[in-house]
């Protein structure tokens, strides 16, 4: 079975908490405290299966949550860190944002991506012993793994898609050009789902091509079957618009041209500005001197396309048609790698979550409170420059700030978020 979106809900393990102990042994008086970190917790991390076409194995398990790290032990022992969960996915899976649509990362782009990292381990109450200090009592809690719900879709990575109305022999110019062995049959909708075939160009670089479900007038408003797997021709470099010379379904081979350009746009107007060959197939089944091949090569030409006939019976223009095709691909950029859409502002906290913030005031101390954003301390160094520019900036992002003005906060009034305190400048 072909699948090719589908929704999950990932989480990464929360990091282990502190240990609060004292080192006890014979004849050693006021160890002191030697309580261990908490271990980190593991992380949500995608990798490319090179040998999948498919996210079926997606199809029924929708929930996927990476192990806890171990709390941290006496004797300065850390805790164990949390096992990564590693979603194996094809080339060319986008994973996107649940809620927003927006892209987070492109799986063209890298063979391995941690989406989600691990909550970080709390240290234990060895470090928080000073020398007026000296039995701590206390330990930091771990930090919460990052989760998020996610939408992958599949965008093959094909050079090359075969595009164009159902029974115009698409499947089988994959099959006489390459090793694929597509279902071919004589009525429509035989394809079923998108076939991949690598071709090779007798001593040019090789191709991809893949031979997508037949399209028909009114695929882009969800008629037919083809509408479903467009989003697979959205990173080929080249389409092949393949037409029926001979009008075997009582078809105008221009006509088809037209209307499969304009469903093309439809679908998504970056479509209709591809580069295109036209293919005129069954040429085998009309006479040489027949008019709709002048008529063919003249129209495309009016289009500023090139076209190649072909037969796929007796193998006329194949040879041609791929050369073409190799030379064409020469000169055309590489295949499309999508930028991820959120911001890292964006990114570090969910816009949902972002709304439960809270702000109470307490003997003029203003006090901010959001799950996220104990979350999010979590992931600052308070100690780096750089670190807290951006901490100011996700505040300023997600409304912070101005939910603080909205409870009456003034220039020089104190503000604690879990415990870290500064002084309101802005």
């Amino acid at each position: 079975m072909f699948v090719d979106a589908v929704k999950i809900y990932v989480k990464a393990g929360d990091g282990g908490n502190g240990a609060v102990t004292f080192h006890r042994e014979k004849y050693v008086s006021a160890g002191g405290p030697d309580g261990g970190d908490g271990g980190r917790g593991g992380n949500i991390v995608f990798r490319v299966d090179e040998g999948s076409n498919t996210l079926l194995s997606y199809r029924y398990k929708h929930k996927f949550v990476a192990e806890n790290g171990a709390n941290g032990m006496g004797n300065k022992m850390h805790g164990k860190s949390g096992e990564d969960v590693v979603l194996l996915v094809p080339p060319g899976t986008l994973i996107k944002d649940a809620a927003s649509g927006r892209i987070l990362f492109d799986m063209a782009s890298a063979k391995e991506h941690v989406l989600c990292k691990g909550g970080r381990g709390g240290w234990g109450n060895r470090h928080f012993s000073t020398p007026t200090r000296q039995i701590p009592r206390f330990a930091k809690a771990g930090t919460k793994g990052e989760e998020r719900e996610v939408l992958l879709e599949l965008r093959m990575l094909a050079d090359v898609g075969l595009v164009g109305f159902p029974n115009a022999g698409k499947s089988s110019i994959l099959s006489r050009i390459s090793a694929a062995k597509p279902k071919i049959a004589g009525y429509p909708f035989t394809t079923l789902s998108p076939n991949l075939g690598v071709v090779s160009a007798h001593g040019d670089r090789g191709f991809l091509v893949a031979d997508i479900p037949g399209l028909i007038e009114g695929a882009s408003e969800g008629m037919g079957l083809g509408h479903a797997f467009l989003r697979h021709v959205a990173r080929c470099r080249l389409l092949l618009h393949v037409v029926d010379l001979a009008g075997t379904d009582g078809r105008d081979p221009l006509t088809d041209i037209d209307t499969i350009d304009a469903e093309l746009e439809k679908h998504d107007a970056s479509l209709a500005e591809r580069p295109q060959i036209v293919i005129g197939n069954k040429i085998d089944a009309l006479m040489p001197d027949d008019p709709i091949i002048d008529e063919f090569r003249s129209y495309c030409e009016k289009l500023g396309r090139p076209c190649v006939c072909v037969s796929t019976v007796t193998g006329e223009g194949l040879s041609e048609m791929v050369r073409l095709v190799a030379q064409t691909l020469q000169e055309l950029p590489a295949l499309t790698v999508y930028e991820r859409e959120l911001s890292p502002e964006e990114e570090a906290v969910d816009a949902a979550d972002a709304r439960a913030t809270t702000v109470r005031v307490e003997n003029g101390v203003y006090f901010v409170e959001g799950a996220w954003l104990f979350n999010f301390m979590g992931q600052i160094n308070f100690d780096d420059y750089e670190s807290l520019n951006f901490f100011q900036r996700v505040l300023v992002k997600n409304g912070v700030i101005d939910r603080l003005r909205e409870a009456g906060v003034h220039e020089g009034d104190t503000v604690n978020i879990y415990d870290f305190e500064f002084e309101f400048i802005y």
